[in-house]
């Protein structure tokens, strides 16, 4: 941990140096809530976010805050590692090829439906939201998004080829954010809420059905986020051995990062909301990505009970989409990727919004939080498809 800041209700522990104002007023916002419980972590990564910082975490009592879990409910990583030691430049840019023909990438989907198996089984309670955007949500499944969203190839130095995922629950995920924040926002105005509109952390009183009826629907995205994410490893797959042949690969390690789960801290059991964070119990292995052109980690929990034992999601930005679109230099981010020999997505303009220079340095995020979670495997980038 770097800091405490104890001005507010409740202390704001954070494990970074570089907060930006925004993120700031954001965390007291959370500090000061009725129901927040204990204490407030930040994790390095943090940056503004709606409502709450990205890279944050919310212990509740009795309520559960829509926002703070946030549009893309479910969203996280999946890694797997392969057999494979070798692949030459030549191999990714063809296994990039194929898997461009397999996985819809930015806003795109399957033209047809995909089968039944990779949609999660419907629970008995009626979920009216993700049954409005089922069939769409059949078609979205095995697409990778947009935004920071990747397929990646990486060499670990455990010595092997890992493929790292990231992405979320698409449209059926944003449709639920927002229906129940909408609610809660409603609910909030008749309760006379002390959280105000403007802090954009409208709650659900967890014993009201509409906090029923979000949880079983938050639930069902993050089971299809993660088929989403199964779905695509699939695709990648297929598309590797098209290039390399057939080898072998060990089970997936999934983490999701954004979710509200109850779990016992403190000696209470309550809601913890993660934004943008990953849950590191002690022994519980995740990742921790960095951005295009630098190392990401598999890493294996401590535990720390001060950071409701969570970790850091990724890299964090330090840049907005449209400040690196504006800022960044074309062909320099260009020459920085190619340097460091990685098949890259960025051609024009536009793509600055995901260049290195966006986010922050992933080694001293890294450095910030060897209290939370240790590494396990570095991995460095060799190929990256990006929405």
């Amino acid at each position: 941990m770097k800091q405490v800041i104890s001005s507010e209700k409740l202390p704001i522990k954070l494990w970074l140096d570089d907060l930006e104002s925004g993120a700031l007023a954001q965390t007291k916002n959370l500090a000061n809530l009725p129901f927040a419980f204990k204490h407030i972590p930040l994790m390095p990564d943090s940056h503004q976010g709606y409502g709450m910082p990205i890279g944050s975490v919310l212990a509740t009592k009795d309520v559960v805050v829509p926002n703070a879990v946030g549009v893309d409910i479910g969203c996280g990583m999946c890694a797997m590692r392969t057999d494979l030691q070798e692949i030459t430049t030549d191999q990714i840019k063809k296994t990039l090829g194929e898997a461009r023909k397999r996985i819809p990438l930015g806003m795109n989907w399957h033209a047809e439906k995909q089968d039944a198996q990779w949609m999660p089984q419907l629970p008995d309670k009626e979920l009216k939201i993700v049954m409005r955007h089922y069939e769409k949500a059949q078609k979205q499944v095995g697409s990778l998004g947009g935004g920071n969203h990747f397929v990646e190839l990486q060499k670990g130095s455990d010595g092997y080829i890992w493929i790292m995922i990231h992405s979320g629950s698409r449209n059926l995920g944003y449709a639920v954010a927002k229906h129940y924040n909408h609610l809660a926002q409603r609910l909030n105005e008749r309760f006379h809420s002390v959280v105000t509109p403007g802090m954009e952390l409208a709650f659900l009183p967890i014993e009201t059905n509409e906090a029923h009826d979000y949880m079983a629907e938050m639930n069902y995205c993050i089971a299809f986020a993660l088929s989403n994410r199964k779905h695509m490893m699939h695709s990648m797959t297929e598309a590797l051995k098209e290039v390399m042949g057939d080898f072998e690969t060990d089970e997936i390690i999934n983490k999701s990062h954004n979710f509200v789960a109850w779990e016992h801290h403190f000696n209470n059991n309550v809601l913890v909301h993660r934004k943008g964070a990953t849950r590191a119990q002690a022994g519980e292995l995740g990742m921790i990505p960095g951005s295009q052109g630098s190392s990401s980690f598999i890493v294996k929990g401590l535990g720390n009970a001060d950071s409701f034992e969570s970790c850091s999601h990724g890299a964090g930005r330090k840049m907005g989409r449209k400040q690196a679109v504006r800022e960044l230099d074309l062909e320099a981010e260009i020459a920085h990727l190619e340097s460091k020999g990685v098949v890259h997505g960025i051609r024009h303009a536009k793509d600055l919004d995901e260049a290195p220079s966006a986010y922050k340095n992933i080694d001293l995020v890294m450095e910030n939080q060897t209290d939370l979670a240790e590494i396990v495997v570095e991995l460095k980038p060799l190929g990256v498809l990006k929405g």
